[in-house]
């Protein structure tokens, strides 16, 4: 299709996505990078954040989107194929605000005052991971999620 280009997400565990797709709006590590058909190469850092796919319409049926929570990883768009490889990826459908706000009361309940500088570091990643699950949980559900 001209209008739609190859999109796949990945984890270590499994492949999560492998269809066509109009659009996508990925978390990059320096901000949002939106993907269309026909786009030049790029290799790219993933992010931490909200992974949003729109799908074609086919026929007299509408095209639709998806989000996921994404985190750390690559991107590579590459004659018209998307590829994403993420560590991990959570459909925002399973994604609640409660869970999402007890992540980040836990971590922000952790003392930093005997953490290496090391532990201190991933303390702070883990924090603003939680804080983007929660973001992305907020947006699902004002977009009519539940």
């Amino acid at each position: 299709m001209a209008n739609s280009f190859r999109c796949r997400l990945i984890t270590p565990e499994a492949q999560v996505l492998d269809e066509p797709a109009a659009a996508a709006v990925i978390p990059c590590w320096d901000g949002m990078l939106g993907i269309l058909p026909q786009r030049a190469a790029l290799v790219s850092e993933l992010g931490t954040g909200e992974l949003r796919i729109d799908f074609p319409s086919q026929g007299n049926a509408a095209g639709g989107s998806r989000s996921f929570f994404v985190s750390d990883g690559f991107v590579q768009m590459l004659n018209n194929s998307l590829t994403i490889l993420a560590a991990s990826a959570i459909g925002a459908e399973k994604l609640t605000e409660a869970d999402a706000q007890a992540e980040v009361a836990s971590i922000n309940a952790r003392r930093t005052e005997t953490m290496t500088t090391v532990e201190l570091e991933q303390h702070h990643k883990a924090k603003a991971r939680a804080e983007a699950k929660l973001r992305a949980a907020k947006t699902f559900k004002a977009q009519g999620g539940f």
